[in-house]
């Protein structure tokens, strides 16, 4: 751990939650939003857990989703996308909050935190199984086939895992309208793994085989 790795990863985070604060309650129109603050709470409390845990445990695996950039063309779009669903997503759900366009039952809301919580734990699995995971579309020094664990599921489990994180989100929100919005993802992952996929079994040894091995992407039995 260095210090200013400390710093780094302490400025990222707090800007994300100034960020994803700002587009929630900024257009809900004030502060008093249980559903807002659950929603912050679950998000940023395993995350800061999480970033402690790898600053001491594998600050290399830290380092590295932390300055990863997008190098290829087509996956800068898959970026930006996404980028785009989410700042309209957060903005609807406070904007549904506000002028009251859903009102799904609470138990729903409720139900869908333990999901997002559940995805939380599945993805720290998946940090655990695969330390070369990276934010872009990259083959690493030594990299080496992981086909243990979740990845004898599917070939692709963190992307499996933000399909269940990202879909609670705007429920644990309490907005149907942002529900709608954040249906984009899948197209965009799906998307993001068929060039993910040409870059790994043509520069990754074994890969090919794996694909053989594991046959489903992201859903078991579907994709």
């Amino acid at each position: 751990m260095t210090k200013k790795l400390f710093l780094q990863a302490l400025s990222k985070f707090f800007c994300g939650v100034i960020a994803v604060g700002a587009l929630l309650f900024l257009p809900a129109g004030t502060l008093w939003w249980l559903n807002g603050w659950v929603f912050m709470g679950i998000l940023f409390i395993p995350m800061f857990c999480a970033g402690i845990v790898m600053m001491f445990k594998n600050p290399e695996l830290l380092k590295k989703r932390l300055n990863a950039k997008e190098k290829q063309t087509e996956q800068q779009l898959v970026i930006k996308l996404s980028g785009l669903m989410f700042i309209a997503g957060f903005i609807a759900a406070g904007l549904d909050f506000r002028f009251r366009w859903t009102t799904p039952p609470l138990w729903l809301s409720w139900a869908a935190s333990a999901v997002f919580l559940l995805a939380y734990l599945l993805y720290a699995e998946v940090l655990r199984e695969n330390t070369y995971l990276s934010r872009t579309v990259e083959v690493q020094k030594n990299q080496k086939v992981i086909d243990t664990g979740l990845y004898g599921i599917v070939r692709h489990p963190m992307y499996s895992v933000t399909l269940l994180l990202f879909l609670s989100m705007p429920l644990v929100l309490g907005s149907v309208v942002s529900f709608v919005i954040f249906l984009a993802y899948p197209v965009i992952i799906v998307k993001r793994i068929r060039n993910e996929e040409k870059v790994l079994e043509a520069e990754l040894a074994g890969y090919a085989e794996y694909k053989k091995k594991v046959r489903y992407r992201l859903i078991p039995f579907i994709w």
